[in-house]
């Protein structure tokens, strides 16, 4: 009986993360911040030449960038925003369209509301990931937001036919990744070995095996700050891509919202779930506490692997209006920093941050109207 203790620890966690359950008392709830939303549209588009997909997918992006490298970094420029906000489409067929935006009601600026190379580690001491088994796990909100990239990442699920992922995962700043221009999302399905459903045996020790099921791209955005940036101190804060499918997934999804600051995290930390690639075929599911941030970026200490880069980072607070507890994706995982802090060298997992600015474009592209995108 000696494994028990950690059983029941794991089952009080994913109870936790179900939202069956609450932390927190009736006297105080973490609240979803209000923010006034500036707006981001399109206003030219042009015709680009067809990419070549050349790239070799990369499941994971570094930097030796870190938190006072980027909090250092000189405010950009109304129209540099409008340039790293501006976003290539690439659509199925292989065609290529550039689009400049424009911004309204532009809120305040990026304030806070070069190492040795050394060999990449994203676990902390105790690997605190737990690989999610069995149907009745898999399928449930939330679990069932995350989906896997037929490049190796994994996304979530935003609205009836949008992902969210990390732009790494389709472009390498440069071009397109091999494979992006037949882009498949893969849904966990039970896989039954006689074709039809078996009775429920949830209570099995045996996990029921899952297989997954694919839907094709139609279409997918970037935005020009990663294309320009690649990867560089300024590419990594637009790390992040939307995925359009070709037809509804008819599961339920998670919606976006901007970004608060970490101390009105619920317990400071963060969530998310992926398809690490040292656990084939398991989706892993992780929290931690949020270290450090800038304006851009979350930087925290979740054990992760490369796989898991594109993950949708969430968290769960109280929605005033609707009086309700909702999740909604606050980040997108990037990858992995080795940073110099205060001359002792100290590596980081880290999350781009949706900001009022990036919530306006990712909504836009999501819904097509900014009236439908002035609450975040």
């Amino acid at each position: 009986m000696a494994g028990v203790p950690g059983l029941l620890f794991l089952l009080l966690l994913l109870f936790c993360a179900l939202g069956q359950g609450s932390p927190y008392s009736a006297h105080w709830k973490p609240t979803w911040p209000t923010y006034r939303l500036p707006v981001v549209l399109p206003q030219s588009t042009l015709n680009l030449a067809k990419p070549d997909f050349g790239a070799e997918a990369k499941l994971e992006v570094s930097s030796s960038c870190g938190p006072q490298c980027h909090k250092g970094t000189p405010l950009p420029t109304y129209e540099e925003v409008k340039q790293y906000l501006s976003y290539e489409t690439l659509y199925a067929n292989g065609s290529r369209t550039e689009t400049q935006v424009g911004i309204y009601v532009l809120s305040s600026g990026r304030g806070e509301s070069s190492g040795k190379s050394r060999r990449k580690r994203q676990i902390y001491g105790y690997d605190s990931r737990f690989s999610i088994f069995g149907k009745d796990f898999l399928l449930n909100y939330p679990f069932s937001t995350s989906v896997k990239l037929s490049t190796g990442c994994t996304g979530t699920l935003v609205a009836e036919k949008h992902v969210l992922t990390a732009a790494h995962c389709i472009h390498d700043g440069k071009t397109y990744v091999k494979g992006t221009q037949k882009l498949r999302v893969g849904f966990l399905k039970p896989k039954f070995k006689d074709g039809g459903r078996r009775a429920n045996d949830s209570s099995s020790a045996v996990p029921e095996k899952m297989k997954f099921q694919w839907i094709r791209v139609k279409r997918t955005h970037v935005p020009k700050g990663w294309i320009k940036g690649n990867a560089n101190d300024i590419g990594m804060d637009y790390d992040y891509a939307l995925l359009e499918l070709k037809k509804p997934h008819k599961r339920k999804f998670m919606k976006i919202g901007v970004s608060p600051p970490s101390k009105q995290l619920p317990g400071g930390r963060i969530h998310f779930s992926g398809y690490d690639n040292d656990r084939p075929g398991n989706l892993v599911y992780r929290f931690c506490d949020v270290k450090d941030e800038t304006y851009d970026l979350l930087y925290q200490q979740c054990d992760a692997q490369p796989g898991a880069s594109g993950s949708g980072v969430y968290v769960r607070m109280w929605k005033r209006q609707q009086q309700k507890w909702e999740r909604k994706i606050i980040g997108i995982f990037s990858g992995h920093q080795w940073v110099d802090m205060n001359g002792s060298p100290q590596d980081f997992n880290v999350a781009v941050r949706i900001t009022p600015l990036k919530y306006a474009q990712i909504c836009y592209w999501i819904k097509g109207n900014y009236l439908d995108c002035r609450e975040g």
